[in-house]
């Protein structure tokens, strides 16, 4: 069965692509079937570990030997990677039937959902790892994956350089996790999981040089970890990929951005908390660059147009949350809230992409408006999965972000603080946000004039299916799971899988520190629809006389035009000299060109000897004959 989970997807991939020209549906039912298949088999693993304890660590086969270092490929189920499988085949699943309907106009749907179960494989590749051998594997294999999609529509250009640029912001990330795992193996001597984390307290009070500084082990480890899951979780600074990403086509957004590829760093971090605990400096920087990144990404996502770009500065956020749960030892929470946001979040892109079905591919909000009635399947669902995203009591949401800002304040430190404030602060932006994004969708006049209010359409139910069973995780997931994951006794859940050397008990909370974020959520609906509904004039005068603000918010803290300044126009200058320079001016001159230029000289020059008269060649001759011997 666990073999089955794995290597399902990858079969249906092959099998998929290969098999595209024997049927009109072949790729789409093959490939969604063998994920379906392995969702239901995780499911049935979840369930088994949670009633039964049955868990185990299966070899496929030796990958690498070479004396006493071992790496093998194997599926190593326990608690935590028992979550991810549930979490990446069914939101894997329900975007492969989605996909169905949603791509069904495109010519090259065969490939496209192929990349879909070979993203799927390499994200089950990388979460059931015992060593960070194979953890890479599948971390590379959802990059490269993610490259695919993003640029599925090469031919747009837009979609080429946010493929690119994901690519390569992603490298920095994966050149961190790299220089990691290398310090892990010469200093540990071995990569799997379970002999590191073994020894990792014996080298906490080992030092060694770093440039010129003499650091901690554990912590230069721990944070070169971070580096790669803040590339692939899009944190703050190497999060400028993740908007760009929506030129991909929105199931693409969905599975990469809500439940899979983004949430590998959380899981990564979580992964290693045996490493983390040994070192309170890399937990601190966690702890800031998730409140960073919360609080960053909610106050951009305020005045985005992009309908899919709000969704995923929105998903940039609640990784903020997640991130900064376990940097104040939180994992389980932080877990918790992955499980939880996969359901509203997928459920909110797959919402949005029914939208933009709806209006013809347009994505901007400010040309929406107005279509509650002609949407009415898509506007209940997009409503649950808003009402899930602020944390509207008794919805997902509510108990696993509020339990993220709960044990924050609970660590009862400085750091824990500010980040429980930054957390009620944040909240309240999602909250406005994401109001903003529903209403000005469904409520108020219609606004676009290329398209008729009357062919807008609801999608059909091959795209309505799998938006309902989201719908229903994100209503039930947190009320079903919270015992479970961060009860009283969630420790007997997650065992051995999460390490706590100082476990924050979940008590003796202020009542009054309980109702602030529920009470900021509910005040910000009022306000929500008194700003974007009833009195829109409000927001047009402030961004009037705070354009400078508003400016810098639209264009996202002008980080990309940073990065462009200081790294990409440096860079392009520098590539242009040496091209212009070294392979044109060098290379070139005295390579190729410069051969071949003397072999066309050469040429022309005997050519001349060729005139076709016979007395020139009878002269030609005679001389060559009366030459010295």
């Amino acid at each position: 069965m666990e073999y089955a989970i794995i290597f399902l997807p990858l079969i249906g991939c092959l099998i998929g692509y290969l098999g595209r020209s024997l049927s009109n549906y072949f790729a789409e039912i093959s490939t969604s079937l063998f994920v379906g298949i392995s969702a239901l088999l995780s499911i049935l693993v979840f369930w088994n570990g949670i009633q039964n304890d049955v868990y185990g660590n299966y070899i496929i086969f030796e990958w690498i030997s070479s004396g006493g270092f071992t790496a093998n490929w194997s599926i190593n189920i326990d608690p935590l990677s028992s979550v991810m499988l549930v979490v990446v085949t069914f939101v894997s699943a329900l975007v492969h039937v989605y996909s169905i309907g949603y791509m069904s106009h495109d010519p090259h749907k065969p490939r496209f959902m192929s990349y879909l179960s070979l993203f799927t494989f390499s994200m089950l590749a990388l979460v059931v790892s015992d060593n960070f051998l194979q953890l890479f594997f599948g971390w590379e294999g959802v990059g490269l994956c993610s490259y695919l999609l993003i640029g599925f529509w090469y031919k747009k250009e837009t979609a080429n350089n946010a493929a690119i640029k994901a690519f390569i912001v992603n490298r920095i990330g994966d050149f961190g996790l790299a220089i990691a795992i290398f310090l892990i193996f010469f200093y540990f001597g071995t990569i799997n999981f379970e002999e590191v984390f073994q020894q990792t307290s014996q080298f906490t009070a080992n030092k060694i040089q770093f440039f010129g500084l003499e650091l901690n082990l554990i912590t230069l480890i721990c944070i070169f970890l971070f580096v790669g899951a803040m590339g692939k979780s899009a944190q703050f600074l190497l999060h400028t990929w993740l908007p760009d990403a929506m030129e991909g086509p929105t199931p693409v957004s969905a599975l990469i951005h809500a439940a899979t590829m983004v949430t590998a760093g959380v899981f990564l971090v979580v992964r290693c908390s045996p490493m983390f605990e040994y070192s309170q400096v890399a937990l601190n920087l966690v702890t800031v660059v998730g409140m960073t990144t919360a609080v960053f990404a909610a106050s951009v996502a305020l005045v985005q147009n992009d309908i899919k770009k709000i969704v995923a500065y929105s998903t940039c956020s609640q990784l903020g949350y997640m991130f900064f749960a376990s940097g104040v030892g939180a994992y389980h929470v932080a877990m918790f809230h992955l499980f939880t946001h996969a359901f509203f979040k997928a459920l909110l892109f797959l919402g949005a992409g029914s939208v933009i079905h709806a209006f013809k591919d347009e994505q901007d909000i400010r040309n929406m408006g107005g279509v509650r009635k002609k949407l009415p399947y898509t506007y209940i669902l997009m409503l649950l999965g808003t009402l899930a995203l602020t944390g509207f009591p008794f919805l997902s949401g509510f108990y696993s972000k509020d339990a993220i800002i709960e044990f924050a304040y609970l660590k009862n430190s400085t750091l824990g603080n500010y980040a429980a404030t930054i957390g009620i602060i944040t909240a309240f932006l999602t909250s406005i946000y994401s109001w903003r994004l529903f209403l000005k969708t469904f409520h108020g006049p219609y606004n676009n004039k290329k398209i008729p209010i009357i062919e807008t359409h609801e999608s059909p139910l091959l795209m309505l299916i799998p938006l309902v069973f989201l719908g229903i995780g994100a209503i039930f997931s947190g009320y079903v799971f919270k015992s479970t994951f961060i009860g009283p006794h969630s420790d007997e859940f997650w065992q051995n899988s999460i390490f706590f050397l100082n476990e924050i008990k979940h008590n003796a909370i202020p009542l009054w520190f309980l109702l602030v974020t529920p009470i900021l959520v509910l005040i910000a609906i009022p306000i929500s629809i008194y700003l974007y509904i009833v009195n829109t004039k409000i927001l047009e005068d402030i961004k009037n006389t705070n354009t400078p603000l508003y400016n810098f918010l639209l264009n996202k803290w002008y980080i990309d035009e940073f990065y462009e300044k200081v790294f990409v126009n440096p860079a392009k200058k520098i590539g242009s000299f040496f091209w212009k320079k070294g392979d044109i001016g060098i290379i070139d001159k005295f390579g190729p060109d410069g051969i071949s230029k003397i072999v066309k000289i050469i040429s022309n020059k005997t050519g001349r000897l060729q005139t076709g008269f016979i007395y020139d060649y009878a002269i030609s001759l005679h001389c060559y004959c009366n030459l010295p011997q």
